[in-house]
């Protein structure tokens, strides 16, 4: 089945190229021109990415973020005509959205953040999973990389599969330093070989979410100038089947 994409976006004929473009890539394409019918399309054909504009009548990007992500995990990219900050991005982060790009869009960087997230959206590959550890677990935080569950204090916790890569990839290494750009290989990809902020503004979200203390981490903690690493509480029980050792 081709990968269904939904664009919420009310300037019609931007998103009329849009939609012609991505059917071009052999995507299968819905859209809406406001953040109500968006939510609508987004209940009835349950898209594989979202491509959602930040200033809409009726009901803005920012709020319609919002509502999907309280359902689902799919993959939301936000699309602006304004320049971002970083401060935008991070509060962009706490709504929800795994990426932003700056209207208009330039094509080939486009595809390939599309693809990228698409990528970062797929669980991981059963070898993987199989010859890497499969579980994280001590009294206060728990991390199972095959169910992509996370819990604190056995509370479930809700991460964007750009959030929950990130840890995971970090978990997989625990104890090594990742360097910045190894992270950007590793959970964004190739496309993403210049953007050198996006480990340092996602490691800071993802700390506000799993530390006990954000402000003093004792899980993901810095290497200063090189990149960082996740840190065990305690020896972790770990297994490839996602079972305690005996």
């Amino acid at each position: 089945m081709p990968i269904r994409i939904l664009i919420i976006e009310d300037d019609l004929a931007f998103t009329k190229l849009l939609s012609r473009d991505l059917i071009r890539e052999g995507y299968e394409v819905v859209a809406a021109n406001n953040g109500l019918e968006g939510l609508r399309l987004f209940h009835a054909t349950r898209p594989d990415l979202i491509l959602l504009d930040i200033a809409m009548p009726f009901m803005d990007g920012t709020t319609v973020c919002q509502r999907i992500r309280v359902l689902s995990e799919v993959p939301i990219l936000m699309m602006t005509a304004r320049p971002v900050t970083e401060q935008q991005i991070a509060q962009g982060l706490d709504l929800g959205a795994d990426e932003f790009m700056l209207k208009p869009l330039r094509h080939i960087e486009f595809h390939a953040r599309i693809k990228a997230l698409l990528r970062r959206a797929r669980p991981m590959s059963a070898e993987r999973s199989i010859t890497h550890a499969a579980l994280y677990e001590d009294p206060y935080l728990m991390v199972d990389t095959i169910s992509r569950r996370v819990e604190i204090r056995g509370q479930e916790v809700r991460l964007t599969p750009t959030e929950f890569r990130l840890l995971a990839t970090l978990i997989r290494h625990r104890e090594e330093v990742l360097t910045f750009q190894e992270l950007l290989g590793a959970v964004w990809g190739p496309e993403y070989h210049s953007e050198h902020h996006y480990p340092r503004i996602y490691v800071s979200h993802l700390r506000r979410k799993i530390e006990p203390d954000s402000q003093a981490p004792t899980y993901i903690q810095n290497e200063y100038g090189i990149g960082y690493r996740f840190v065990g509480q305690r020896k972790p029980s770990i297994s490839a089947n996602g079972r305690k050792p005996n």
